[in-house]
This record gives C-alpha cells, sequence and structure tokens, in this order.
C-alpha cells in the first residue's frame, strides 16, 4: 500500500462531501460561506498532521532519516545523530588539520621562534601556525606547525592544507635571525575533509548489520572506517600465528594518492584504532592480537576491443572509458562472513563484453571481441587476492 499524502483542497474537498451527506443538502458555493470556511481550517490541521506523521516516519529507519537540528516540544533533535549514537558509531568523524614539519634556516643563532608564529603556502593560501616556541640555536631547526586558516574563511580544517615535502611556507611578518623562506620536510598529520552525511548514514547501517563482537572480521572494517579519510579496511588472518593483517584504502583526497593509497601516518591511525576506542580505553582487540596494516594494491587492467566501428566513435569510446572505469573501481576482495553477495572479487572478460555490448549497441555500432590483458598477458579471468584492487590500465581499441 502507498500512503499518498492530500493536499489542504482534496481534505476541504472531503470535508464539504461529508458534511453534505451527514445534513442531506448541498453546501452553497460561496467563498464566505461559514461551513466552506470550516472545512478549510480544519483541512489545514488534517494536512498538518499528515506532514508530522510523515516525517516523524521517516525518522524511524537510519536509510532516511534527517542529519539536521530539529525542535521539538522545545528540545533539539538530530535523528541520524540519535542512531549513530545509540548503535555506538558516535557522530560523523570531523575534519583534521594537517600537521608539518618545517625546516628552518637561522641566520643568526641567538634568541628563539615564538609559539603561533604565522606562516604562509602561496600555492594553496593556507595560513599555518607554529606550535611551540623553538631556540634558534643551530643553522637549522625543526619547527612543527599547523594549518590554521584557509581562503575560502574557515580553521585550515581538510585536505586545503596538505602539503607534500619539499613545498615552501613563508613567515607572513619577516622574522629576525631567519630566513623568511622555510621548506616542508614531513607531513606529520594528514589533513582529511569531515566525513559527508551520505558515508556517515551507510556506516550507520554497516554497524547495524555487522555487531562488534571484540575482534571479528567486521570489528577491525569498523574500527578503521571511523577514521576520517579511510574508505575500506579489509582484514585477513596473517599466516604468522596471532597476527592479523589489515589492507586500508583511502580518500584520494586525504591520502594524495589517486589509487587511495594511504599515508603512513593513515596506516599508523588504523593500527591504534583497533586497540583504543573514542575514549581512549583499549577495549577493542584482543591483548594478544598484533595487528599489521598495509596499502591496498591498485592492479591495473588494460582492455582490448576488436573492430570498434560506429558512427560517433569520439562519444563511444569516452562511454566505454567512463564504465569501464566504474566496473573497475567496483571490485574488491571478497572476505567469507563479511563481504556480501554478488561477489566482486573476479575481473573477467565476459563483464567487459557486457558492458561494451550495451553500449556499442546503444550507438548503432559493431565490434568483434573484447580482451582482458594484465600487462600483455590475456587473462579471461582474474580472481583478487589479499589487498588487491582494480583499475583501468590502458583502453585500446585494434
Amino acid at each position: 500500500m502507498t500512503q499518498v499524502l492530500p493536499s489542504t483542497a482534496e481534505v476541504t474537498a472531503n470535508l464539504v462531501a461529508q458534511l453534505e451527506t451527514e445534513l442531506a443538502q448541498t453546501v452553497p458555493w460561496l467563498p464566505k460561506n461559514a461551513l466552506r470556511v470550516l472545512c478549510k481550517a480544519i483541512a489545514g490541521v488534517f494536512t498538518l498532521l499528515y506532514k508530522y506523521l510523515g516525517y516523524m516516519t521517516l525518522q524511524q529507519f537510519v536509510k532516511t532519516a534527517q542529519y539536521a537540528d530539529t525542535d521539538v516540544n522545545g528540545r533539539k533533535l538530530n535523528p541520524l545523530l540519535f542512531w549513530g549514537q545509540l548503535i555506538g558509531v558516535g557522530p560523523p568523524a570531523a575534519a583534521t588539520n594537517a600537521v608539518l614539519t618545517i625546516d628552518v634556516t637561522v641566520t643568526t643563532q641567538t634568541g628563539q621562534l615564538n609559539v603561533n608564529t604565522q606562516l604562509r603556502n602561496a600555492s594553496n593560501g593556507v595560513t599555518y601556525l607554529t606550535l611551540a616556541s623553538v631556540l634558534l640555536n643551530a643553522a637549522t631547526v625543526s619547527v612543527q606547525v599547523r594549518a590554521s586558516q584557509d581562503t575560502a574563511g574557515g580553521r585550515g580544517e581538510g585536505v586545503v592544507g596538505n602539503l607534500n615535502p619539499g613545498a615552501v611556507v613563508t613567515f607572513v611578518n619577516p622574522q629576525s635571525n631567519v630566513s623568511q623562506a622555510t621548506t616542508v620536510t614531513s607531513q606529520d598529520t594528514t589533513g582529511a575533509n569531515a566525513e559527508a552525511v551520505e558515508v556517515y548514514r551507510q556506516r550507520i547501517i554497516d554497524r547495524f548489520q555487522k555487531r562488534p563482537e571484540g575482534g571479528a572480521p567486521a570489528d577491525y572494517e569498523a574500527w578503521g572506517e571511523e577514521l576520517t579519510g579511510i574508505v575500506s579496511v579489509y582484514p585477513y588472518t596473517s599466516p604468522c600465528p596471532g597476527q592479523v593483517d589489515l589492507y586500508v584504502e583511502a580518500t584520494p583526497a586525504s591520502s594524495g594518492s589517486p589509487d587511495g593509497n594511504p599515508t603512513t601516518a593513515q596506516l599508523q591511525a588504523v593500527q591504534d584504532a583497533t586497540q583504543l576506542n573514542v575514549s581512549g580505553l583499549a577495549s577493542r582487540r584482543p591483548i594478544g592480537a598484533l595487528v599489521n596494516t598495509f596499502s591496498i594494491n591498485r592492479l591495473p587492467f588494460n582492455v582490448q576491443i576488436v573492430s570498434l566501428v560506429a558512427d560517433d566513435l569520439a562519444t563511444l569510446t569516452s562511454q566505454i572509458q567512463q564504465a569501464v572505469d566504474e566496473y573497475m573501481a567496483g571490485r574488491e576482495p571478497f572476505i567469507p562472513g563479511l563481504s556480501a553477495l554478488p561477489r566482486k572479487d573476479r575481473v573477467t572478460q565476459t563483464a567487459l563484453g557486457g558492458i561494451v555490448e550495451d553500449l556499442v549497441s546503444a550507438a548503432g555500432g559493431t565490434f568483434t571481441a573484447v580482451r582482458l590483458l594484465s600487462g600483455t598477458t590475456v587473462v579471461p579471468v582474474y580472481t583478487l587476492g589479499a589487498g588487491e584492487k582494480a583499475k583501468t590500465g590502458a583502453i585500446s581499441y585494434v
């Protein structure tokens, strides 16, 4: 049964019809007729009740719950946030600020560089603050800085503050005894954007489906994916007794890798998250388990399309590229008891042939075959192993 929300006019007409039935006479059509005015007023109340009940029904399900504050009887409610707290997911992961180590060239070895000294990078426009006072007692001193302000008016949170080693940041105000320009030597904390609402919603759904039990495969997945910037965690039993191997995938924005290879800091953060909860208590993995964290391995697969003919080849090849990219991006390892069916751990020539067939047929074109290659070797079927994910290599037309 589908519940359709009636309009105010429909409710008004329904009330008028009921009055006419009960009174055994027709209600006059005059706009200011008392009965019609009364019906319109009552219809407004009914419509509000319909909408309120419909809204409340949506909040009963994680899939449709609203992520926004709502005032109900003087109390602020955020339905989706309440669902997250109820199941133990907590609030969405907040954005993090990048922390960098820079080398400062000292021109006169005396005095100190004060805490909260401002520096700026010309390429991203982000302002950084020094985290502590540092004595200028060497030719070069290392200083930690944190992203604190950006050109969009924010507080420097997210990926905007990330810089690679070798980048230059300069002092906003000239400093005595040091050179104006400094060089980034390492990124100690990777800045990551705040968790998107739909990602948070899916994490709540996953937690309902995979409740933590204290060291099961689903637990390692849930603990790792709590962190900002972490997309997926694939747990495996290590060949070494008493050890667990976790393969981690990060967002390209947070890691700086188009393939989602996490940074060293992100791998360490995932390892820490498997032991300590948000309160800092070691309530997670068993005390005798040793966790190893590794980056996923993106395997490129080349695709050959034989004898492709179509009127608009440029458009068709663009559509094929996009479809193959989407197919490859959806391939991931299959972990029994954790991964959902259907399996997505196989990259097959047959599946690619079906994708190309649909697009070519829609374009009124023809082709004779599709080949899947690993390097230069034809592989009709490839099953992804531990920590392996697929990506599109080169698509060629022969």
